[in-house]
């Protein structure tokens, strides 16, 4: 006699519902908490009703704290999408009703009656787990400076647009610097080029523009309106951005260059940094995505479409109808067409399928996704094989070539 059991993951509390495999009576209902003692229960409580490897358990969160409990413990781990498991909610209460006890019992069935279409989780190692961790908190970070930046340059364009011009990012450190020292257009009244480069100098500035050109640009921006009163309150806000922008910016520096070394170490990163200008950043996002377990992208066809870069096409009678896939892993998708957007500058087949997609019609971001659909078949090859890229044996790239 088998048993399945389903989880309901929770913030403090984790519902846990265990059947029989043949007629899905139910076994065995309980919470527990999630703290070391309460996973420690869960357990316990789970190899007292079978052995762990003969007691699956489906969830919907495949990741996390609670998750390597249950593996390591020994059972099978049956990740089951969230957007699975709301289309089978009618199947158990015409009503809609939702409770915890109730989706860990629908988990469990779930896992009884169709578990034949889904694959237990094989963790990825510990040096992916970690790559993961890097790149997605360095993401969360990014995505905060730049809404932060763009809540400085908003500021700025309101009533100083001449600080926000003189340098190409308002949240570089130089111009992040030079804000902190000159918050109001009164503060840089008497700015000129030998006090401007005296800065400069002190800050390490690259000298990509000369300083006279610099001022040009600060001095060129329209002039301030504002009152006394009002810039001064505005220079105390660029002040406050300016304080949590520049720590900021100095963190994501150093968790881009751990990130860096880190996916340059690995033989997968190796591989994934072989394609053009894949670069070490977009190879690491791809990468901690794509994870190191072979058997879970079978086909690059499911590779494409866990990355989003394929249509979804309904077709019933005589319509069909072809849309845009919503459902996917959007950080692989957002990491894997900025890969294919930067190729074209380095691949001229990359090039040309771009440019044959636009012709067709094809906006920019569509003909993205074409062109990464076409590189994610050639990045699976590579993946599955342990090869990195060669383009002598790309023969499309080479025809093109010829």
């Amino acid at each position: 006699m088998g048993y399945v059991a389903g989880l309901d993951w929770g913030r403090t509390t984790h519902a846990v519902c265990v059947v029989d495999d043949a007629d899905g009576k139910i076994l065995a209902r309980f919470d527990v908490a999630h703290g070391a003692k309460g996973l420690a229960e869960l357990t316990a409580r789970l190899a007292r009703i079978a052995a762990p490897p003969e007691l699956p358990i489906a969830i919907e969160r495949p990741s996390g704290l609670l998750v390597d409990t249950l593996i390591d413990a020994g059972h099978p781990v049956v990740p089951i999408h969230p957007n699975a498991v709301r289309a089978c909610r009618p199947r158990y209460s015409a009503a809609g009703a939702k409770s915890d006890p109730g989706d860990a019992y629908m988990l469990a069935d779930i896992l009884r009656t169709d578990g034949h279409r889904f694959r237990p989780l094989r963790p990825c190692s510990d040096d992916i787990k970690a790559l993961r961790a890097l790149v997605r908190t360095r993401d969360d970070l990014v995505a905060e400076r730049v809404a932060l930046a763009n809540r400085l340059r908003d500021l700025l364009d309101d009533f100083w647009p001449g600080a926000a011009a003189i340098f190409a990012d308002i949240d570089s450190p130089i111009a992040l610097a030079f804000l902190a020292r000159y918050p109001t257009p009164d503060s840089a009244a008497r700015l000129g080029e030998k006090r401007l480069a005296a800065f400069l100098a002190q800050h390490s500035y690259c000298g990509r523009r000369p300083v006279a050109e610099l001022l040009q640009r600060l001095r060129a921006a329209p002039k301030s309106r504002a009152g006394q009163t009002e810039a001064e309150v505005k220079g105390e806000l660029v002040r406050a951005l300016v304080a949590v922008l520049t720590p900021l910016v100095a963190e994501i520096a150093k968790l881009t260059a751990r990130l860096e070394h880190h996916v340059a170490s690995l033989a997968d990163g190796r591989i994934l940094m072989s394609f053009p200008r894949a670069g070490r950043v977009c190879a690491a996002q791809i990468l901690a995505e794509l994870g190191d377990v072979r058997e879970r992208f079978q086909t690059a066809d499911q590779l494409a479409a866990e990355a989003g870069v394929c249509p979804v096409t309904r077709a019933s009678g005589k319509s069909r109808a072809v849309s845009f896939r919503w459902a996917c892993n959007h950080r692989l998708r957002k990491a894997v067409t900025c890969f294919a957007d930067n190729s074209r500058h380095a691949s001229p087949w990359a090039a040309t399928l771009y440019r044959n997609a636009r012709q067709r019609g094809c906006d920019h971001p569509h003909a993205v996704r074409i062109l990464a659909r076409a590189w994610l078949r050639i990045l699976w090859r590579a993946w599955i094989e342990r090869k990195p890229y060669d383009p002598a044996n790309h023969r499309a790239a080479q025809l093109i070539a010829a």
